[in-house]
């Protein structure tokens, strides 16, 4: 797959493409808060940052409402909802950029596409009650994440046979059933959850192996971005993983990523830039 229709976009996978992250939470474990003026969302502030992003070569950007970082605890509805649909409308009107919605909620998937999201993309995997229904009515291509266990217990003590057969199950299974649902091939994306129920020896296993994950013939997101194992490698905190943000990145790209994740834009599109020089020197 090369083109991937995102509502009234078309996002071009030729290249693995940068997918900026816009948290408007209060507790995302990298970027909480920052966009909150004591418990009131400053919306100018999400939309500028948004709009940083594209203009430095993000090609999506994906907007959360609810922390899934380790222990973190479920938000109401409402309050998802008023942290997301209004940012997600405010970048429809003015951002030449694929939204997505980085939600479980089959009425967030449903309200967000109304304003103008073009992916919806659900660590849950749509496992959540009604949430396949929800997408499905939406036309809007999808991300399965997988994870073991759930935000509040995912860390306490992941365990696997074979991590990346253990993944490839998974994937079998919310294929075939997304597939039954009516989603075409050409509409399913899969992240293997790097950080989500695994250990550090887990997501390294996980990245080296990734390849593996390509025979489903769907694109591949990976969100390692600031994340856990790069401070278990390197003793770094998180406000000090850069460079190891961007090896993995690199990596990433390297072992068959359509779409990275990050934080820092303008760092991994030059990384990106990078490789692709080389691949077609």
């Amino acid at each position: 797959m090369v083109k991937l229709h995102c509502g009234s976009k078309l996002l071009d996978l030729s290249q693995p493409a940068v997918m900026g992250i816009i948290n408007v939470t209060p507790d995302s474990f990298s970027d909480g808060g920052q966009f909150y003026s004591g418990r009131k969302l400053e919306l100018p502030d999400a939309l500028r940052r948004a709009s940083d992003m594209v203009n430095a070569g993000a090609a999506l950007i994906d907007v959360g409402g609810e922390s899934t970082r380790p222990g973190a605890q479920p938000v109401a509805l409402q309050e998802e909802l008023d942290r997301v649909v209004p940012l997600v409308e405010a970048m429809a009107n003015e951002l030449d950029v694929v939204i997505s919605v980085d939600t479980s909620s089959p009425d967030v998937i449903r309200e967000s596409a109304a304003v103008g999201a073009g992916l919806i993309n659900d660590v849950r995997a749509l496992q959540r009650s009604g949430a396949m229904a929800a997408a499905v009515s939406t036309g809007l291509p999808i991300c399965m994440m997988h994870m073991q266990g759930q935000p509040q217990n995912m860390q306490d003590n992941p365990s696997y046979d074979d991590v990346i057969a253990d993944v490839g199950v998974f994937f079998e299974r919310r294929v075939a059933e997304a597939r039954a649902a009516g989603f075409s091939s050409g509409q399913i994306i899969l992240d293997p959850g790097f950080g989500f129920g695994k250990a550090p020896e887990h997501n390294l296993a996980l990245l080296k192996r990734m390849g593996r994950l390509l025979r489903f013939d769907c694109p591949l997101l990976v969100g390692l971005s600031r994340k856990s194992v790069i401070g278990h490698v390197l003793g770094r905190d998180v406000d000090q993983r850069l460079a190891g943000s961007l090896a993995l990145a690199l990596l990433a790209a390297q072992n068959g990523a359509s779409i990275i994740r990050v934080h820092d834009v303008p760092e991994t599109i030059d990384v990106l830039k990078i490789l692709a020089a080389v691949d077609q020197s």
